[in-house]
């Protein structure tokens, strides 16, 4: 099952708004097929893993034991039911690592499996595998994307200077790191006033994966339409209270309410299908999740030799549970979670 998670990993970033899963087939504690989702749309874990096995071990499927990091689905999506194909090769035993939240499959596929004469072992490294999931786990159970809260500062707790001038805090290392963690979310969301200021592109361009769905708060619609965020290159969605309305890659998703913003957001998001969010935004963005109590991971760099004396001060986080934390060069990145 170790085995299992470390492979169902290589999906991050290609697979949302699908869990991460991977399926590893043994005979005789010999590993004779595996595989792992690699893109959403395609074939499954189950698939890959039981059409891979080679020809000549075969026949030795339906005396073999299926190891699977989640539940095998029991409904028609955009492909097959796998546990119809797992009792189509008989084979004899099922071990699954925890139980799938969609509410379409959640114990499903193991009655199904049950029915048809086969042995199922659950909740093997069940923690490490809602980990792995854990963007997956928190969009079908507290019905809200994940939220993961990212800002630079200074070693003096700043994150902007008091001067219009953009500042830069990062080095380079970091911010091919910030580029990595763009890939792994389904979207980037920003406020209004960095939009404005930083006139940034909210893409992938210093890692490999998808670039995000960029997301932006405008309620009164103060933005130029000149903004890269106004390119089309990337579906874009700007949240606002004017109007709704959708321009190729450009939409404008109305919020109903002037109050309780985040909160209307996060539902938006949860029926738009956006599974998991990096706030990149200002402290007055970041603030209002973490004030809101809307959040799930935190990651800080701090530029350890950078010192602005008078500037915009960093958030001011609560209810944090500190994990690690790592270097590169002059740049100290802690990362915490929701306590």
């Amino acid at each position: 099952m170790y085995r299992c998670l470390e492979l169902a990993k290589l999906g991050k970033g290609y697979v949302a708004p699908n869990p991460l899963v991977a399926a590893i087939l043994v005979y005789d504690d010999r590993i004779i097929g595996e595989g792992y989702h690699q893109q959403y749309g395609k074939a499954h874990a189950e698939v890959i893993c039981i059409n891979g096995v080679e020809e000549r071990n075969k026949t030795l499927i339906s005396q073999s034991v299926l190891y699977v990091s989640l539940e095998p689905c029991a409904h028609f999506g955009k492909t097959p039911p796998c546990t119809d194909l797992i009792i189509q090769h008989k084979i004899p035993r099922v071990v699954i690592a925890c139980r799938y939240p969609f509410e379409e499959v959640n114990g499903k596929g193991i009655e199904k499996l049950q029915h048809a004469g086969i042995e199922v072992t659950i909740d093997i490294l069940a923690n490490e595998a809602k980990e792995l999931n854990k963007r997956f786990f928190t969009f079908h159970e507290k019905r809200r994307p994940y939220i993961v809260l990212k800002w630079a500062q200074t070693v003096d707790n700043k994150i902007a200077a008091l001067s219009k001038e953009r500042l830069f805090i990062t080095n380079e290392y970091s911010n091919r790191l910030v580029h990595q963690w763009r890939s792994e979310e389904t979207a980037i969301f920003i406020g209004t006033n960095t939009a404005l200021l930083d006139d940034p592109s909210l893409n992938n361009r210093f890692a490999a994966g998808r670039s995000p769905v960029r997301l932006v708060l405008d309620k009164h619609l103060r933005l130029s339409p000149t903004l890269k965020i106004f390119d089309n290159s990337l579906k874009t969605i700007i949240f606002n209270n004017i109007k709704q309305e959708e321009d190729k890659n450009t939409i404008f998703y109305r919020l109903e309410k002037a109050e309780n913003i985040i909160q209307q957001i996060m539902d938006a998001c949860y029926q738009l299908n956006i599974q998991s969010i990096l706030v990149e935004g200002g402290a007055k963005t970041l603030q209002s999740f973490i004030d809101g109590d809307i959040w799930d991971e935190v990651r800080v760099i701090t530029n350890e030799f950078l010192l602005v004396g008078d500037g915009l001060s960093a958030p001011q986080l609560r209810n944090a549970l500190y994990m690690k934390e790592e270097k590169y060069r002059n740049d100290l990145i802690q990362y915490y979670k929701h306590e």
